[in-house]
């Protein structure tokens, strides 16, 4: 599959900690994939056409032999042989080859389209496996920080200054934690299975993930025009060929063939004549020339040949015009999505300083406990989204590329 390889380089938008391993697994993916494959094979099949249609009709052989012979000047035929090579139109063969070379290019455009659809499709579970690592570390910790508030809450509980309903809650807190950490785990499981399909590897097979991603300071501009060259509408300039290229064939078609051949007799002599030319046999060269004369087929075929261009250029156009508002979407999309990260960044920043306030004022008068509960969900909470956003940030830049880059 490295002849059909892309650079993909210019398709990923990650940062400097995690590019290697995306990367690694994308050149993975492209050479095992079962789908690339076999567009891969169909794409050799499209090109092996080339020589097929570079050949004449079959040549007619014909032997006959006279049950009654018929009887000439010179002598009784006895056997007849021809041979005859009927030949296409002049330009006939090279119109088929160049109608099958766009064929091939149609072939070659499925393949590079699949190519970037299976980048964009690793790049993508590759962060959805990422945010549902990051949550399950993030869950981890607070699991942690209610084990440090439970001792303290039983410390409380044993001076008299606190009551066993705040042991209670704090327990009921943890289960809940476990339980969300045990509904990713299965996420994971399902995720990691699918990731590995499509690098067509075994489904148990373990998946390395880096242990942070960044948001980058600016964002990588594209150039919007670059969309006219995604493989998309590029297909359709090259099924736009293949019309062209088969009215051509059309026409060539629809002129005259000709018939090339030659016939030998085998002629017995004559017995007890002096003739001249006695037992000659006969050798005739011929020429045929084969007529289209009720030609509306080929009319027929040119107006459908034209219609499949107008229609080829309103699915262009029309597919261009979904390709960019999915573009406009995923910018929009990304831009909110660093808008969230940032916000979620500050309000964590204000959870955490009063989650401490409120666990020194519980440590020492073991008060405002609701208080402390409520910020540490609420802390939960803010690292959960900011992990989604930087997520979203990612697959949204992964869409973008997809669409935008060569």
């Amino acid at each position: 599959m490295n002849r059909y390889s892309l650079s993909i380089l210019a398709l990923l938008v990650i940062s400097l900690t995690q590019g290697q391993d995306l990367q690694s697994y994308i050149l993975e993916a492209e050479a095992n994939n079962l789908e690339l494959q076999a567009l891969g094979y169909k794409n050799d099949i499209a090109l092996e056409k080339v020589n097929e249609v570079n050949s004449l009709p079959n040549t007619e052989l014909g032997f006959g032999f006279f049950v009654h012979e018929t009887e000439t000047r010179t002598g009784a035929q006895k056997l007849r042989f021809s041979v005859r090579q009927m030949m296409p139109w002049f330009g006939t063969i090279t119109a088929r080859q160049n109608y099958a070379s766009t064929l091939a290019n149609v072939e070659y455009e499925n393949l590079v389209l699949a190519q970037r659809k299976l980048r964009l499709a690793v790049a993508q579970s590759y962060y959805i496996l990422f945010a549902i690592q990051a949550k399950k570390d993030v869950l981890d910790d607070n699991i942690k920080l209610i084990n440090t508030y439970e001792t303290i809450a039983l410390n409380a509980v044993s001076v008299g200054k606190a009551s066993l309903v705040d042991v209670l809650k704090l327990q009921m807190r943890q289960n809940e934690l476990n339980r969300q950490k045990e509904l990713l785990n299965q996420a994971s499981r399902k995720e990691e299975t699918a990731f590995n399909h499509l690098l067509n590897r075994d489904s148990e097979m373990n998946v390395s993930l880096v242990s942070d991603l960044t948001l980058p300071e600016l964002d990588v501009l594209n150039d919007d025009n670059a969309i006219e060259l995604h493989p998309e509408l590029v297909k359709y300039d090259k099924l736009f060929a293949s019309v062209t290229g088969a009215e051509l064939v059309n026409k060539k078609e629809s002129s005259p063939n000709l018939g090339l051949g030659i016939e030998y007799v085998s002629v017995e002599a004559r017995s007890g004549l002096e003739i001249e030319d006695n037992g000659k046999d006969m050798l005739m060269p011929m020429l045929s020339l084969s007529i289209p004369i009720f030609s509306h087929k080929y009319k027929s075929q040119t107006v459908q040949n034209n219609l499949k261009q107008q229609a080829l250029l309103s699915e262009k156009n029309n597919r261009r015009n979904q390709l960019v508002d999915i573009l406009v979407a995923a910018q929009s999309e990304r831009e909110s999505a660093r808008i969230s990260y940032q916000t979620f960044s500050l309000n964590i920043e204000k959870a955490i300083y009063s989650l401490d306030l409120l666990l020194k004022n519980y440590e020492v008068q073991s008060k405002d406990f609701k208080d402390l509960l409520e910020t540490q969900e609420l802390l939960l909470n803010l690292e959960v989204a900011k992990i989604d956003a930087l997520k979203n940030y990612y697959s949204q830049s992964a869409i973008i590329n997809y669409l935008s880059n060569q």
